[in-house]
């Protein structure tokens, strides 16, 4: 494989939606979130009230505590990080950390019960899950609160059944007819204000996007969002022609069964009013649909370029939803947005001054990794633990490892790209180079440890 990466190379190019091409304002996106869900379960489901006695303040605080790459055992209530090899790094029971001497009493140095090697292991099961982008860290911290409300009422508790009842609070906020409804939390609100929670995208994106489409790349829009909620946001970020900037609109994929489902099990549907309709035996021609399956999407680019292997690449902040399935059923290029990269203030909006004031990314250009939680460490390596923090101690996390197997290369936003060439050769990552060759900026460690 080619040890670079070039847009001009490729004839489509695709976007997943939420913090990807639409950047959320994460301090007060989180806490609605978070909002969203703990009203539902103390209202609905008779959990104690001190879940919702969150100000904002206390929020941003106690959102410290989580972080992208964490594992919750839902059977035991631990959260967990793991390093590449499936042992365990850092844990907690709630929001309590575990010390290194309960650390190694419960886990030693065997690898996690529910890993799996060879990186194999999905990101969801009925036995764990794993948190891996901004959407869903806010149900993080509440799942750990409601641990410690469990653990409060009755200390003896070795095992919790709230998941269902976390299950039963998205489907409540989140359910398809829930932004026509008004229902639950988040959608009015979202609806009422919504440049309290969104970014509109830069100039730069906006001229990117079109730059792609004067250069004869088909453009797709592949979101889980449904139409109607995609609808808000793509007119707020992008403006009310959006939809002249792409070729194809897939909303309601239900992404990672878009990649990994067959076209008998999720045909794509046709839209009306934004309510789906008949089921398709095909997609014959470009236009806004609903579920469908990347099977039949392939199909018809095919058509489009005129090319028997059209080569795709895909935008997408999961990788649980989009670059592990995209890259794993279906070999498309992937490019993993990680805000991560954007060192110590990327939990903050980006900044609004001009691009070319703050200087463009060019490369070579070094940036450094950040540590993003002090109770967890950086998302990218950590030191075992009882050991000094030297490099022999240091080991890359089991997220590290994955983005360097499944992303051709990783970039904080799309804003940091979008001034480039489209034939400029980033170094993608590759069996045989630096795990850390595919992201740009490129980074670099300082003394061993990621700053």
């Amino acid at each position: 494989m080619a040890q670079h990466f070039s847009l001009a190379a490729c004839d489509v190019v695709g976007f997943d939606l939420d913090h990807t091409l639409c950047r959320y304002n994460l301090p007060e996106s989180a806490p609605l979130i978070y909002n969203s869900f703990a009203q539902f379960l103390v209202k609905e489901k008779g959990y104690d009230k001190e879940l919702l006695t969150v100000t904002p303040e206390e929020f941003l605080s106690d959102f410290s505590f989580s972080c992208k790459g964490l594992a919750l055992d839902l059977e035991d209530g631990t959260f967990i990080k793991l390093a590449d090899n499936g042992t365990v790094l850092r844990a907690s029971h709630g929001t309590k950390m575990m010390t290194p001497e309960a650390l190694a009493e419960a886990y030693g140095k065997k690898e996690w019960k529910h890993f799996v090697s060879e990186n194999g292991m999905p990101c969801r099961s009925g036995k764990y899950y794993f948190y891996d982008n901004y959407f869903d860290l806010p149900g993080a911290l509440l799942c750990a609160r409601v641990v410690d409300s469990l653990t409060k009422q009755n200390s003896d508790q070795k095992t919790f059944d709230f998941w269902k009842d976390i299950v039963a609070g998205i489907q409540h906020n989140f359910k398809m007819s829930a932004f026509k409804e008004n229902s639950g939390l988040y959608f009015p609100e979202i609806k009422r204000d919504p440049g309290k929670y969104l970014h509109s995208c830069p100039e730069s994106v906006r001229k990117w996007l079109r730059q792609l489409k004067n250069a004869g790349k088909i453009l797709l829009l592949i979101t889980s969002s449904h139409s109607d909620y995609c609808r808000l946001l793509c007119e707020y970020i992008l403006g009310n022609d959006f939809e002249d900037l792409f070729d194809i609109v897939i909303t309601n994929a239900l992404k990672p069964g878009f990649f990994s489902h067959s076209p008998s099990q999720r045909p794509f549907r046709t839209l009306k009013n934004d309510e789906e309709q008949e089921v398709l035996p095909s997609l014959d021609k470009p236009g806004w649909y609903s579920q469908g399956n990347a099977v039949h999407l392939y199909e018809l680019l095919k058509k489009m370029t005129g090319k028997p292997e059209p080569k795709v690449v895909y935008f997408g902040d999961s990788m649980h939803s989009d670059v592990f399935p995209a890259r794993h059923y279906s070999n498309w290029e992937t490019v993993l947005i990680l805000e991560e990269l954007q060192g110590e203030d990327g939990w903050k909006p980006e900044e609004s001054e001009p691009l070319e004031k703050r200087g463009k990314y060019e490369g070579p250009k070094t940036k450094l990794l950040n540590t993003l939680s002090k109770k967890w460490g950086s998302f990218f390596i950590d030191s075992i633990s009882g050991r000094e923090n030297t490099e022999n101690s240091l080991v890359y996390t089991w997220s590290s490892k994955r983005i360097s197997t499944y992303s051709t290369i990783a970039i904080p936003s799309i804003e940091a790209i979008a001034e480039l060439p489209l034939d400029y050769k980033f170094t993608r990552f590759s069996s045989n180079s630096s795990k850390t060759a595919g992201y740009y900026p490129l980074v670099h460690y300082t003394n061993g440890l990621i700053e």
